[in-house]
């Protein structure tokens, strides 16, 4: 009888540790997979991030441009050229300006 309870026991025992042993072999599998989807993730997001930098250089160089041409646009002899022709704006006269003093 002695001998039985030590055979089912060393079975038991034996089933016990393939037990632990495939239940760490899934573990071991899991952990692999979670690191190659973290690996994934980041590459995925390394290359998004280089497309935001590349969209954020050109727009910086538009940026640089508008306000280039807002300086253009908004010089004084531009400014006095449009009031000659579109308003038909002209320097007064000497005998026509007022000096205001306080």
């Amino acid at each position: 009888m002695t001998s039985v309870k030590n055979k089912t026991a060393t079975v038991s025992g034996q089933a016990w540790r393939s037990g632990l042993i495939v239940l760490l072999a899934l573990l071991v599998l899991a952990s692999a997979l979670a690191v190659v989807y973290a690996k994934f993730q980041s590459r995925v997001l390394f290359a998004e991030l280089q497309a935001l930098n590349k969209t954020q250089d050109r727009m910086d160089v538009e940026w640089g441009q508008l306000q280039l041409e807002q300086s253009t646009w908004a010089t004084h002899g531009r400014i006095e050229s449009a009031a000659r022709k579109r308003l038909d704006m002209v320097l007064p006269e000497p005998d026509q300006v007022v000096v205001v003093r306080p």
